[in-house]
């Protein structure tokens, strides 16, 4: 399923620039323009600036620009500080002013941004579980259609919640009509097969697992969330209710270990197993990476007709920026087809599967 690359540079401007550029590609201006202020916040006299300017390497591969940009908008979630509201609603577009209030936002706040930089964003994002929805759905036309389902990376389990997610994918409907969770992409091209699905069983695992029923948690969890967009925010709102109705299975380990683990248990007849994850691959270390894939090609060499095993991504071409639903099934699993290009968070997929 790839590996992981993503363009990586020593070059502090450049890296901005490319975030801030994934930022406009994918419909969040007022990001991009947060992003680009680093560059001006890099320059002064504070212990957030020399974090972001003496970074180890790989600026891109770790997403360093995101963990700050998330922690400035936990200043505005919070009530700690409001200033850059304007940018974020995007009344104030100029970028001069703007590197100028969040040189300001840094300089008052220079303390409490520095734990941002500890781990990667979390950017745990429901419309993604449409891509997963319809992978399901293409499988379904070839492998036994009752699945057992482990996310990597799943952060507060969003998208383990999935089979409890009513979605209108074109004209294929499925699941619950009457969810508070409602996913409605824009769909482009045909649309998936119909199928009855069935999720028999789906887990999770993150080195870092967010719980939503801790409200402090929930608001980091939508610090990350690009402002520019308010339809994710309502959807965190949703998942947080579904995950107090019934809390995601959430398991804190390496993923490898998680991969093993999940791998060596029991599968029943006439149910597929699938390993799934989004825009999380580029994140884990090329070892992992390595120990994931290499699992998972020996537990397809074992896989039948009757016991299929399947892994489905959706994860980032760092050449395009595009965002590919890719999907590998076994014991056919010398393929790797895409079925489609979806929006990072989920605004629209464009289905190119037969």
């Amino acid at each position: 399923m790839g590996d992981g690359a993503i363009m990586d540079t020593s070059d502090f401007d450049a890296a901005l620039d490319w975030q801030a550029t994934h930022a406009e590609q994918n419909g969040a201006p007022c990001t991009a323009r947060i992003v680009r202020a680093l560059t001006a916040a890099a320059t002064g006299d504070t212990v957030t600036a020399q974090r972001m300017t003496n970074w180890p390497g790989l600026t891109l591969k770790d997403a360093m620009p995101l963990r700050i940009a998330g922690g400035l908008h936990y200043l505005l979630l919070s009530g700690a500080d409001d200033r850059l509201a304007p940018v974020y609603h995007g009344e104030v577009t100029d970028q001069a002013e703007v590197d100028a209030l969040v040189c300001a936002v840094v300089e008052a706040h220079d303390v409490a941004l520095i734990p941002w930089f500890d781990g990667p964003p979390q950017t745990n994002e429901a419309g993604r579980s449409a891509s997963f929805i319809a992978g399901l759905l293409w499988l379904a036309q070839r492998v036994p259609a009752r699945f057992d389902m482990f996310e990597l990376g799943a952060s507060a389990g969003v998208n383990t919640m999935m089979d409890r997610y009513f979605y209108r994918l074109g004209a294929t409907e499925s699941g619950p009509p009457s969810s508070p969770m409602q996913i409605i992409p824009e769909w482009r091209g045909a649309s998936p097969p119909v199928a009855d699905i069935e999720i028999a069983s789906i887990c999770g695992c993150d080195i870092g697992p967010i719980d939503l029923s801790d409200a402090d948690a929930a608001l980091r969890l939508k610090s990350y969330v690009w402002p520019d967009a308010q339809e994710r925010m309502q959807r965190i709102d949703a998942a947080i209710q579904l995950a107090g109705e019934r809390a995601p299975d959430l398991t804190q380990m390496d993923a490898g270990k998680f991969v093993r683990e999940q791998l060596a248990k029991p599968q029943a007849d006439e149910t597929t197993r699938v390993m799934f994850h989004s825009i999380m691959w580029q994140y884990m270390p090329a070892e992992t990476q390595s120990v994931i894939t290499k699992a998972m090609e020996q537990a397809g060499a074992r896989a039948t007709t009757e016991k299929p095993l399947a892994w489905i991504a959706l994860e980032t071409d760092p050449a395009t920026f595009r965002h590919e639903l890719r999907v590998r099934y076994w014991p056919d699993g010398e393929n790797e087809v895409c079925l489609a290009h979806a929006h990072a968070h989920g605004a629209w997929v464009e289905w190119s599967a037969s």
